[in-house]
């Protein structure tokens, strides 16, 4: 069985590693966040504190458990707060990968590094896994920097999953997503403003779980896409939500991005062209409706165990 360690186990991707691996029989999962674990199920794995911004927590940590892998979903995705936040982005998306490259460096060990579509200006999309990064914020260019630094290690082995738009459910969720956040607006009937120029691609947590471990399984070096296998707007997205769950939409009044005067100027049109994980790692995400079905019968049972 590999051994692999999951930074940033306390969130969605985290969680559905997890949770992946304890249903499977294929690996030793050791998932380590800060703070205490807030993942319900407590059996089948290892959990420890581990704060990535520590470089000797990193080394020490990575030397005695000695993993094969390590995937890194820990960071600062808030894109406006690391915009004002810079020295807290810096710490989390930049230096702490350093930390975790240096550890991975001498132990031998398989990384996989999570990053994002904010890689590129969205003039473009949607991207292959070799166009040109160009990022537009300070969210982006944290993430840039963060595979640059992987890149250029001397990691024998290494790998980059990028990914956009996350959805799912999981225990004592710290941030909502774009799903259920639409969702429970949808169901308040309250008025939300949604921008109708910004395209991407929503994933089902469950799916960019499984391409993580499919690199995992076959050591697969170099940069993947894993993404859901639509695009659409984000108003494109919340009017199939309402679709799917039977709720009027007639309160969602569609706005221009420049319009919300956010910190961070967000790309017009990312998505991914998802062939090389497809032909590479037998990635296979579901539709759009597929993913909702799925997260609706966790919403189920949920409500019936509570």
């Amino acid at each position: 069985m590999k051994k692999i360690l999951v930074t940033g186990s306390n969130g969605l991707l985290g969680q559905k590693l997890v949770h992946a691996m304890i249903n499977g029989d294929q690996f030793e999962c050791i998932a380590t966040s800060v703070g205490p674990n807030r993942i319900k199920e407590k059996k089948g794995y290892s959990y420890q504190e581990l704060d990535i911004t520590n470089r000797h927590d990193v080394l020490q940590m990575i030397a005695e458990i000695k993993p094969d892998t390590v995937i890194n979903t820990a960071a600062m995705t808030n894109v406006d707060a690391c915009e004002s936040d810079k020295e807290g982005c810096d710490r989390l998306n930049v230096d702490a990968v350093r930390y975790l490259v240096e550890a991975c460096e001498e132990n031998d060990v398989h990384l996989i590094h999570l990053s994002t579509d904010f890689v590129f200006d969205g003039e473009d999309g949607p991207y292959a896994e070799e166009d040109r990064p160009n990022p537009l914020s300070y969210y982006g260019n944290s993430k840039f920097k963060s595979e640059e630094i992987v890149k250029n290690s001397g990691l024998k082995s290494w790998s980059i999953a990028r990914t956009i738009i996350v959805y799912g459910l999981v225990d004592e969720m710290s941030r909502s997503n774009l799903v259920l956040w639409a969702k429970g607006a949808l169901e308040k009937g309250d008025p939300i403003k949604v921008v109708d120029d910004q395209f991407r691609s929503p994933t089902l947590a469950q799916d960019l779980a499984a391409g993580c471990l499919l690199i995992a399984e076959k050591e697969t070096s170099g940069i993947f896409h894993l993404s859901g296998p639509e695009s659409m707007s984000i108003l494109e997205a919340v009017e199939k939500i309402g679709a799917f769950y039977g709720l009027s939409t007639e309160n969602v009044a569609p706005i221009k991005s420049e319009s919300l005067g956010q910190d961070a100027k967000r790309p017009p049109r990312t998505g991914f062209i998802l062939d090389k994980a497809k032909a590479e790692l037998g990635y296979q995400p579901c539709s759009f409706v597929r993913g909702l079905e799925i997260l609706t019968a966790e919403l189920q049972e949920r409500s019936d165990n509570s």
